[in-house]
């Protein structure tokens, strides 16, 4: 579905700018792409000066731009209009977002509900749901999922194919559960979460007591909960633990990559972001703001304070805090950067030496 300029613009809190009358902010687009890439269907955006030249020479539709474009359109020739917004990567996330769901594709219906069914909602006729399940308005439920007893799903949630949902889960509004996703019992999420293709939710933690007599371990009770805020997203293959005896959290904005590990009982603050083939042992802490770069190691009982910064395969240690914000931290075991810095440049020397 095609959208015009003008509603994109409003949409997105970006103002046009251009020649051309009402006509002309009625121009439509349907998509967004790369300047290399771009159709008269495609939007795309600019947070440079350098590469204005190159957008306008391509062939999208329409273009989002910084306040610095308003200074180079008046000498530089164009043949189309400018979004223009302060912050146009954000501005083009959000025109993304804006487009894809006026897709009708968005909107598609999931297969035939089974006659009688008293579920609302469209639910394809080899999708499991049990009777005592609740599904709100405008749910889809897509082929061979299986929803178990007394789960809750609320309105506008798509639960794609192959997905398992257990006993007594709550999924919130709006949600985008993707194919082959199982959700263990104990697990409650919020609204508008997106969790990608493979992950498990709520599975027990890994935890055993070990037996001094005979060598041998038992599981300890793993019988908590999984907590997931609104507006997370989880990434392919990512796998979280409930928690042992109380819940495990993940807070408000948190993005997760694919291949991520939380151990049971972490709870991980609002806005968080961990890259791909990060693990967490249990019980740690991870404060707001944090950002965790790729193959991250956090040890059990680790406190990382509000806005820390940690480089990719960076280590912290069981028990250890760090704390500075807007402070980056890299190395095993982490440190500030610049002391890391220092420290590679004295080996670098003392291996020169020898």
């Amino acid at each position: 579905m095609k959208r015009s300029l003008q509603q994109i613009a409003d949409a997105v809190g970006a103002r046009l700018i251009g020649e051309g009358g009402p006509e002309v902010r009625r121009l439509e687009v349907s998509g967004v792409s790369s300047p290399e890439s771009a159709t008269p269907d495609d939007l795309v955006f600019v947070d440079d000066d350098k590469h204005l030249a190159a957008a306008l020479k391509s062939r999208a539709g329409a273009i989002i731009a910084g306040e610095f474009a308003i200074k180079s359109a008046a000498t530089v020739s164009y043949d189309r209009l400018l979004m223009i917004s302060n912050h146009p990567k954000l501005a083009f996330a959000r025109a993304a977002r804006f487009l894809r769901e006026s897709s009708p594709l968005n909107n598609a219906d999931a297969g035939a509900a089974e006659p009688g069914s008293p579920q609302q909602g469209s639910v394809h006729s080899t999708a499991v749901i049990h009777p005592s399940a609740t599904l709100g308005q405008g749910v889809v439920v897509e082929a061979r999922a299986v929803v178990g007893q007394q789960v809750q799903i609320g309105e506008n949630t798509r639960i794609a194919a192959g997905c398992v949902i257990g006993a007594g889960v709550k999924i919130g509004r709006h949600c985008e559960i993707y194919p082959n996703v199982t959700i263990y019992p104990g697990t409650t999420i919020g609204d508008r979460v997106i969790v990608h293709a493979g992950a498990v939710l709520g599975s027990d933690g890994f935890g055993y007591v070990r037996d001094r007599q005979t060598g041998r371990y038992e599981k300890f009770p793993q019988v908590g909960s999984l907590v997931i805020e609104d507006d997370v997203e989880i990434g392919a293959n990512a796998t979280i633990d409930r928690g042992a005896l109380d819940e495990t959290c993940i807070g408000r904005g948190t993005k997760i990559d694919n291949l991520v590990h939380i151990g049971h009982n972490c709870h991980l603050g609002e806005d968080v972001i961990i890259a791909a083939q990060t693990g967490l042992s249990g019980s740690i802490v991870i404060e707001k703001g944090v950002i965790l770069g790729g193959q991250v190691g956090i040890g059990e009982h680790a406190r990382i304070e509000e806005g820390v910064m940690l480089g990719g395969q960076g280590g912290v240690l069981p028990n250890k805090v760090l704390r500075g914000k807007g402070v980056a931290f890299w190395g095993t075991p982490a440190q500030p950067l610049r002391e890391y810095l220092k420290q590679l440049a004295t080996l670098a020397r003392l291996a020169k030496k020898k």
